[in-house]
């Protein structure tokens, strides 16, 4: 029965090399900008609930850009404490193009964050593009140019990037690459941005939706409720019109992770949102999660003959397979080999994911439970 767990681990391996479109190989990436006659107009809304660490930044990335054509800001100020509001008009330095809007109370069955975005949408006008950016993300000077003309020339509803994420901390060098690369697993890019596939996914961080699609398919309101919103998003949109994801290397973001507790925060909020808040589901991943990324680790170090041989050949595989997104955060190629270690770290925090949300407790985040029917969200 070893050997066949064994053999089983090593076929799915075979599979997602082969067969899971070349997720693994990270190529699906953004673009430098390409020329266009008319450039539209552009308005970055930009929820921001206690982000004065970040949010300057951001905003004078923003207002920094050789964008050709009118581009907009509206700030929503998600009733911060910490002067947020204050550091982005300091960092505008006195420009009409930001437009800073006092949030009001979340209502019921919508999530902090997009109804702080469904409020910034209201107050855009009638823009061709709305960037949908978090409040701790900086682009370079031609990033927007890039997603604006991209979108154009493929006639997308949604241009999202993967913004490269903060890794030098020793928590987030072992578990932020890990996690881009399950990302590209369970989503892989170019499936979504294949209009003859239903996967759909996003990177919340920037999301360039073309405004008429939002509207055609109900608006923000049409995903009020969703804690895992970005890839609601790109469900909902994909229905309009086709959409891209890409991994970013002129958009970043600045949050950083200093520790595991933080990276475990992260994922506790909203793994079992992923899961559809399902016991089933969350069954299943967490033996998949044992049979395709522990199993083989424990076949090639415990068993003997051809146990060991197929553990050897899936360990082997998934280390090799986790290098491009090594490189991609400039991790040692050493670290491909803790792969099934780092595996077993996040399905443990799956696991908490549900058991927060059974207790009630489930989507934290800036002070708020955000899930529906959490307690004191």
């Amino acid at each position: 029965m070893t050997a066949f767990f064994a053999a089983l681990a090593l076929a799915i391996w075979l599979y997602l090399v082969f067969a899971r479109g070349g997720f693994w190989l990270a190529r699906e990436r953004e673009r430098g900008a390409l020329a266009l006659t008319v450039w539209p107009e552009v308005v970055a809304v930009i929820p921001a609930r206690d982000e004065a660490e970040s949010i300057g930044a951001t905003v004078a990335s923003l207002l920094g850009q050789d964008y050709p054509g009118p581009l907009r800001l509206v700030l929503v100020d998600d009733e911060s404490a910490d002067g947020t509001a204050a550091v982005a008009r300091a960092a505008a330095g006195g420009s009409e193009r930001l437009r800073i809007v006092a949030g009001s109370p979340t209502p019921q069955g919508w999530t902090g964050k997009l109804w702080a975005v469904a409020q910034g949408v209201a107050h855009a006008g009638a823009s061709t593009w709305l960037l949908l950016t978090d409040a701790d993300i900086v682009y370079e000077r031609d990033a927007l140019s890039g997603l604006v003309a991209r979108a154009e020339a493929e006639g997308l509803a949604l241009n999202s990037v993967m913004a490269r994420l903060r890794c030098v901390s020793r928590a987030e060098r072992l578990a932020i690459p890990a996690f881009v690369y399950f990302f590209q697993m369970l989503y892989p890019f170019a499936w979504v941005n294949d209009p003859a596939r239903r996967t759909a996914a996003a990177a919340g961080g920037c999301m360039l939706a073309r405004r008429e699609a939002l509207a055609a398919a109900g608006g923000i309101e049409a995903i009020r409720g969703a804690l895992i919103d970005d890839c609601a998003l790109a469900a909902l949109l994909k229905r309009h019109g086709p959409i891209r994801l890409s991994l970013g290397e002129r958009v970043k973001s600045l949050r950083r992770y200093p520790d595991f507790a933080e990276i475990r925060r992260m994922v506790v909020r909203s793994a079992y949102a992923q899961l559809r808040y399902s016991p089933a589901l969350l069954a299943f991943t967490l033996v998949a999660m044992g049979l395709v990324f522990v199993a083989p680790a424990a076949a090639a170090l415990l068993g003997r003959g051809a146990t060991r041989a197929c553990g050897l050949g899936a360990w082997a595989l998934m280390t090799a397979t986790f290098q491009p997104t090594l490189r991609d955060y400039r991790v040692g190629p050493a670290w491909g080999l803790a792969l099934p270690a780092i595996a077993a770290l996040y399905a443990v925090w799956t696991f908490e994911s549900a058991w927060a949300s059974a207790r009630g407790r489930g989507g934290f985040w800036k002070g708020r439970f955000q899930e529906r029917g959490a307690r004191g969200g």
